[in-house]
């Protein structure tokens, strides 16, 4: 029981861990046309939505982005933002459209506002949201791409990249009750298929 428990911790703080790293600090996991002109991770659509409706004060949008835009810059050589710049440097302050732009996809966004918000409260305990999140995410961008159904030119611009499937995974593998009852499961299987080695060497 111990044993399954040490498993069930590492297993899940390892998961949480990557999806952490991929949320916060903005690894590319899918393209979609939005308010600033592509944007390829669920903070910078809920960054958009945030700015577009005024819902929240800039200071903690700034305070969600600048991780990213400060990995960005670490690993292109370039110059490290400023904490002031941040809405320049993503072109939030170029593109004067209203909220419901991007609201004309329900389910990328409200996938992006759980994948985000999943990635915060797992810091403390880490629940299904990041999951849903990204599953809704998911079902948000194949929807989109195969209905074609966009107010937007380039609407032909949605991808999704092999980092969402690891997105995903890692989602999936930070919930603790899933994963204890998976490990649980296989060492069951275990000890019966020893208990019948042992009984046929008997």
């Amino acid at each position: 029981m111990a044993s399954s428990k040490k498993w069930t911790t590492l297993v899940c703080s390892i998961a949480f861990s990557i999806y952490f790293f991929i949320i916060i600090f903005q690894v590319p996991i899918f393209s979609i046309p939005c308010r600033i002109g592509m944007c390829k991770t669920p903070l910078e659509v809920t960054s958009s939505q945030l700015i577009a409706s005024e819902v929240f004060p800039l200071f903690i949008v700034k305070t969600l982005l600048y991780p990213g835009a400060l990995a960005k810059a670490i690993c292109k050589q370039k110059t490290l933002p400023s904490y002031g710049n941040l809405l320049k440097l993503y072109q939030f302050n170029k593109r004067a459209v209203s909220a419901s732009t991007d609201l004309q996809r329900l389910e990328v966004l409200a996938g992006s506002y759980l994948s985000v918000g999943g990635a915060i409260t797992g810091v403390i305990r880490p629940g299904r949201m990041s999951f849903f999140g990204i599953i809704l995410l998911m079902w948000g961008l194949i929807r989109e791409s195969i209905m074609g159904k966009s107010a937007f030119t380039y609407a032909k611009g949605i991808h999704i990249y092999p980092a969402m499937y690891v997105a995903l995974i890692s989602a999936f593998f930070s919930i603790r009750k899933d994963v204890r009852k998976i490990i649980r499961s296989f060492t069951r299987k275990h000890v019966v298929k020893v208990k019948r080695f042992k009984s046929k060497v008997k």
